[in-house]
């Protein structure tokens, strides 16, 4: 569990008051302030206040937690906030609140008097729904749920993508190459904005003195501009640090470019990067601390567990985080002072403590969430009832072996039982179609909604849900399958994509061989490949120009 007695600032909370968190964001130019949401749904600020940026409506500062009344019944979703500082915060209802510092506008209330109080933007936003929020050290950015992406604030080097250099005083949808695109994700550096598209590909816009735009170039951006080195590699994720950039492919890949003072590229110097390089985590398997083994030959154990699956930065600070599939937590950059040129092992298991523990200053980088350790929610008691043979009324018996479920939950969730249980007053059924691992995870699935299996037994779940037309499970098999893929079994995954008509996996698979033709093109799984899928494959790959010179 998250500890946010890390924070230094916690240390003026009580330890009730600390064990009652739920959500927290520490901020400031020194770590110094910090909102934070009880188990209660209430919200409480603590700090300097400087700019009123702790939303009481004075400038006071507080060494006591004080409950922030003006959002009382207000749940957050999202929080980022500036250098000033200045704070957005998106509900979950979608609403915008902005606070704090405002000389350059990054309020988004057409005015520069500084918000002593939090103040719903509505300008431009009032029938959007907001998702994502971003801020840079005086610029803002949101994001909606249909995939538009608005800012305002500071724009001495074009950050808001207007097309020009005046600052602006109220939310602006950022049009331009975004205009017919659906933004899935954005970030901000200290003077510049990303945004991820749905198709994987990244637009960059503002101040790009280090190359932190990715351009190849260090010459200012006012519009957004495609990151064009990126080409056939699909994005999901942008993190943006002070004037560095990182990047998480869907392979489990990081990019790095920007700048480079202090390591924080992860490149192994301090040269500043103006394209996307590769950062590469460590991938001897000795560093393994999982309490099992990494599992079977074919998803070699360096392969697993190097694989990136989040990534950290924050505009204030000139520090990176990683975190990988095998839950190792790396950092580089700033850290206490030190320079780390490559990823470096932490610990932690979490990228949130690198950021407490090492960043200057000791900022969080997202809005921390604390999960509850007592109360269960109706779905958290179905999670523990799954295969608990005291309360259950019906079993499975696969390869030899019983798994515990209930009749009702059972007809509840899923159509194929539904009516296989209508008039069945047995308590018993035996399953020879599928192996235990795979009907285990499959009925786990309806008491959780998540599936928990290796990539490699994630095939055989595919073809349970593609035979059961559970469609919702077949795309997180394939979201799991694509986490286990490397060049000796991708070969297989894309025969297996095709078999089960897995439309999106056979994509990314087909994607994933022409990213690694040469060794694909070697391995035992292309020798073996079936002739009609190995025609297939080299009329496509012909296509894309995967032969030419």
């Amino acid at each position: 569990m998250l500890d946010v007695g890390k924070w230094p600032i916690f240390s003026l909370c009580s330890e009730e008051e600390l064990q009652l968190i739920r959500q927290a964001c520490v901020f400031g130019s020194a770590g110094n302030e910090v909102l934070y949401t009880t188990v209660n749904d209430e919200i409480f600020v603590l700090g300097t206040n400087c700019c009123g940026c702790l939303g009481l409506g004075d400038v006071q500062s507080t060494i006591e937690p004080r409950r922030l009344d003006s959002l009382s019944g207000k749940k957050i979703a999202c929080l980022s906030y500036g250098s000033g500082p200045h704070i957005v915060l998106a509900t979950t209802e979608g609403e915008v609140f902005t606070w704090g510092h405002n000389a350059y506008s990054q309020l988004g209330n057409g005015t520069t008097n500084h918000g002593l109080v939090p103040c719903h933007i509505s300008t431009n936003l009032s029938n959007k729904q907001v998702t994502e929020v971003a801020c840079g050290s005086y610029h803002s950015l949101v994001l909606t749920s249909d995939g538009e992406v608005f800012a305002w604030g500071y724009n001495n080097s074009g950050q808001v993508g207007s097309g020009s250099t005046a600052n602006q005083p109220i939310p602006r949808r950022v049009t331009g190459c975004l205009q017919n695109k659906v933004a899935v994700n954005i970030a901000c550096g200290q003077m510049c904005s990303m945004a991820v598209v749905n198709t994987g590909e990244v637009y960059v816009w503002g101040y790009n003195g280090n190359g932190q735009l990715g351009l190849g170039s260090s010459g200012n951006q006012p519009t957004p501009c495609r990151i064009a080195a990126l080409q056939g590699i699909r994005v999901q994720r942008v993190a943006c640090g002070y004037a560095h950039t990182l990047v998480l492919t869907d392979e489990g890949q990081v990019y790095a470019w920007g700048a480079n003072s202090y390591g924080q590229l992860g490149t192994g110097n301090k040269s500043n990067q103006s394209y996307p390089a590769p950062v590469v985590v460590e991938k001897d398997s000795s560093c393994c601390r999982q309490p099992s083994p990494c599992p079977t030959p074919d998803f070699p154990s360096a392969a697993r567990c190097s694989r990136i699956i989040e990534i950290a930065a924050c505009h204030s600070a000139h520090t990176s985080a990683a975190k990988t599939q095998g839950g190792h937590v790396y950092m580089w950059g700033q850290c206490r002072g030190q320079s780390v040129v490559l990823p470096h092992l932490t610990h932690f298991s979490c990228t949130d403590d690198v950021f407490a523990c090492f960043a200057t200053p000791a900022v969080s980088w997202r809005l921390l969430s604390v999960e509850p350790d007592d109360h269960l929610t109706v779905a958290e008691s179905l999670k523990r009832e799954f295969d608990n043979p005291n309360t259950a009324d019906l079993k499975f018996l696969v390869d030899g072996k019983y798994i515990y479920a209930h009749k009702v939950l059972l007809k509840i969730r899923c159509e194929h039982f539904r009516s296989s249980l209508e008039d069945n007053e047995d308590d018993t059924v035996e399953m020879s179609e599928f192996s235990y691992p795979v009907y285990r995870a499959f009925l786990e699935y309806l008491y959780t909604d998540s599936i928990s299996l290796s990539p490699e037994e994630a095939v055989g779940l595919l073809d349970l849900a593609t035979f059961y037309r559970e469609n919702r499970l077949k795309k997180l098999c394939q979201q799991t399958i694509k986490q286990g893929i490397c060049e000796e079994n991708a070969i297989a995954l894309l025969s297996a994509a095709v078999k089960y008509d897995a439309q999106d996996l056979e994509e990314f698979c087909f994607r994933f061989c022409i990213n690694h033709l040469t060794v694909v093109t070697q391995t035992s799984g292309f020798a073996e490949m079936d002739h009609d899928l190995l025609k297939n494959f080299i009329s496509k790959a012909s296509r894309v120009g995967a032969f030419k010179n």
